[in-house]
């Protein structure tokens, strides 16, 4: 008699790979669901405007002469004929030249004193964040009592110090001190945020290549020009793009500081003027549109200039 004593013990076939495949290509609508509603929203809300923003400039919009007609280039041929407007773009060339420097050199200092770790380090990036944190409004307020004229800090530290014999008015006469004055008020609020993208690049470098430029001779100097400034080009172009945007676009600082003078009127607060108190929306909308396509260009060629990739 013959017993078979052998069993299969190979293992038993799995699910089918054609079936895992399927299970693998799956897809989950839910997640692109939750999220679709809010990304519409928030497409719509940026391009809506931009749409209104960019027929209307061609319309002659105006609340007291209706109707609305198409006026092609006439909205921009008034602005660039205006000589208020015209004085408002060179001051805030002005205000973009004095910002963007200045932040972005200020930014370069802070972050490399705090890019290596020290008591008290994490207390003192919390302070700097503050003035990024207010509204310029509320900067704006905070420094009228240090540019004012009859009780401001400035004169009267001054005064104490026998340096003037009378208090100046540092706001709405002279116009280079008056962009000047109202700039430094947007640089402090600027200036924490370009630190915190320049100081986020800097991290990223690593310590190797200091020592190595160390031990081979290089001074302080030599490595910040060699090493530093190349490889935190990145978080520069940002900060300055960042700064760019801020100081083409202000506001809150003039209006509050310096009012309807026109010594330092931006071109934000001439849209302000035009559409809302003058009522002729057409030309709102142009000089809206001009801004947004110089900020555009301008951003682009500093990220072209100075933006580099890093490898390390």
């Amino acid at each position: 008699m013959t017993v078979n004593l052998s069993t299969d013990t190979r293992p038993s076939a799995g699910p089918a790979p054609a079936a895992v495949r399927r299970r693998r290509r799956r897809f989950d609508a839910l997640p692109y669901a939750l999220v679709t509603p809010l990304a519409l929203f928030i497409v719509a809300l940026a391009l809506i405007p931009a749409g209104v923003t960019i027929v209307q400039s061609f319309y002659r919009v105006q609340e007291l002469n209706p109707p609305t007609v198409f006026a092609g280039l006439e909205n921009f041929r008034r602005l660039f004929g205006d000589s208020t407007i015209r004085a408002s773009m060179e001051n805030t060339g002005l205000y973009v030249v004095i910002g963007v420097i200045l932040s972005t050199v200020l930014g370069i200092v802070m972050a490399v004193t705090l890019q290596r770790r020290f008591r008290g380090r994490s207390l003192l990036i919390a302070v700097l964040i503050l003035p990024w944190a207010l509204p310029g409004v509320v900067e704006g307020i905070v420094w009228t009592g240090i540019w004012d004229s009859n009780t401001g800090l400035l004169n009267s530290v001054l005064n104490s110090l026998h340096l003037i014999s009378d208090y100046h008015v540092f706001l709405g006469q002279n116009r280079l001190l008056t962009i000047f004055a109202i700039e430094l008020v947007q640089i402090w609020q600027m200036t924490p945020l370009s630190t915190l993208l320049i100081l986020a690049s800097l991290q990223n470098i690593p310590d190797e290549l200091y020592e190595a430029a160390y031990l081979d001779g290089s001074s302080t100097w030599a490595a910040f020009r060699r090493i530093t400034l190349p490889l935190a080009r990145p978080g520069i172009a940002i900060a300055m793009v960042q700064a760019l945007i801020a100081t083409l676009n202000v506001f809150d600082q003039p209006y509050v500081l310096n009012g309807a003078a026109q010594a330092g009127a931006s071109l934000t607060e001439q849209t302000y003027y035009v559409s809302f108190q003058n009522l002729d929306f057409g030309e709102g909308y142009a000089l809206s549109l001009l801004i947004t396509v110089a900020t555009l260009v301008i951003a682009l060629g500093v990220v072209k200039l100075v933006y580099r990739p890093v490898e390390y």
